[in-house]
């Protein structure tokens, strides 16, 4: 396997992880909303973190890097819900 193809496929794995890592946050929002509220400061510091990855992304030149902002993105929404479905 050639070096360029290597790093897309990693790329594209590590998109998908990093994107099911931030959407595992559902079970904890879930719990959160009925009651039985959950650790706050660990996704309130993966959303910061996530949205200085994607604007970082953003500002990347010369081009945006497209995978980081996909990547971070939904960090930033679960990261936030579950924070404050916990406090």
């Amino acid at each position: 396997m050639d070096n360029d193809k290597f790093f897309k496929i990693l790329g594209f794995v590590a998109t998908a992880t990093s994107m099911a890592m931030y959407v595992s946050y559902i079970p904890q929002i879930t719990s959160n909303l009925h009651g039985d509220k959950g650790d706050w400061l660990q996704p309130l510091v993966a959303a910061i973190n996530c949205m200085l990855w994607v604007v970082y992304g953003i500002m990347k030149k010369p081009k945006r890097d497209l995978p980081i902002i996909i990547a971070n993105s939904p960090g930033i929404l679960f990261g936030l819900f579950a924070f404050f479905t916990a406090v």
